[in-house]
């Protein structure tokens, strides 16, 4: 298994994770700063959107505006919980594919983790136990002042004979917008230089795709299908082009609304004293 980080941007003493925040702590400065997750530093005083922060001009279509209405007061609610379980999702898969076990319950005897994203870990788990993989890397920051903008991709993985770019969703759906998320993604790997960094030997071709864990699939699938019991590796169906195409359309709507958006950083001290006067 061979995995590294990539990013343009200038060194910092250390980034953690707060309650779900991302935080950057200097310690020389004694300074903690929290930063906004839209936004990735890609050099001095420099900050580019996130891959999916641009995708949010893209058109929501009249289904969500459907759900909005049929959900209303509880549609933020139901929102924040399925990115909160989204998150818990991937960082098990994550801890997994370092090679850490996992426990579901507790000292005391109780669970750690809702049964609902314990059933979606356990798909995850099925899914690297039946389909053997060499994974190349996992949550991959990539930075681009050059590109304008930033992502940190889920997995880069070889199965058999394909390299696959793969993106982890708990969602209820595949959306238009994974897709242009990923090609996004494979821009920037190709675009550091990353790409060639991980295969410096041959050029390698990579493969979009989108690993389901809340799938409705109840069957093993067909021969070639990556799939099991509640989960399927879906792989691209349109061409890299021509989703790359439609994010960079994308992008100049999100440019062209938020051109003088900067990004909300809030920043503390790490320690405070009261001087005796």
């Amino acid at each position: 298994m061979s995995m590294e980080n990539t990013t343009n941007d200038a060194p910092a003493q250390y980034i953690t994770e707060i309650a779900g925040r991302n935080y950057m702590v200097d310690e020389v400065a004694s300074r903690i700063q929290f930063l906004d997750s839209r936004f990735y530093k890609a050099g001095e005083d420099l900050y580019v959107p996130s891959v999916t922060t641009i995708l949010e001009a893209y058109p929501k279509g009249a289904a969500y505006y459907d759900w909005l209405k049929k959900h209303g007061e509880d549609s933020d609610e139901i929102r924040d919980e399925a990115g909160r379980r989204g998150s818990v999702v991937h960082n098990l898969t994550e801890v997994y594919d370092y090679g850490s076990e996992i426990n579901l319950m507790d000292e005391n005897g109780g669970p750690k983790y809702k049964l609902s994203e314990w059933a979606m870990f356990e798909r995850y788990v099925d899914f690297r136990d039946r389909f053997p993989a060499n994974i190349h890397a996992i949550e991959l920051n990539m930075v681009s002042a050059k590109l304008g903008y930033a992502g940190t991709l889920d997995r880069v993985m070889t199965i058999g004979d394909t390299t696959y770019l793969v993106d982890i969703k708990t969602s209820g759906a595949i959306y238009d917008t994974y897709w242009m998320q990923q090609a996004a993604y494979l821009n920037l790997l190709t675009e550091t230089g990353t790409l060639k960094k991980m295969f410096p030997e041959e050029e390698t071709e990579v493969k979009l795709a989108i690993l389901w864990l809340n799938s409705t699939h109840r069957s093993l699938g067909k021969k070639d299908d990556i799939q099991g019991m509640g989960w399927k590796l879906f792989p691209q169906d349109k061409s890299t082009e021509e989703l790359l195409d439609i994010f960079h359309a994308v992008k100049r709507v999100w440019d062209a609304k938020n051109k003088d958006i900067k990004p909300r950083l809030t920043s503390y001290s790490l320690t405070h004293k009261l001087e005796s006067k």
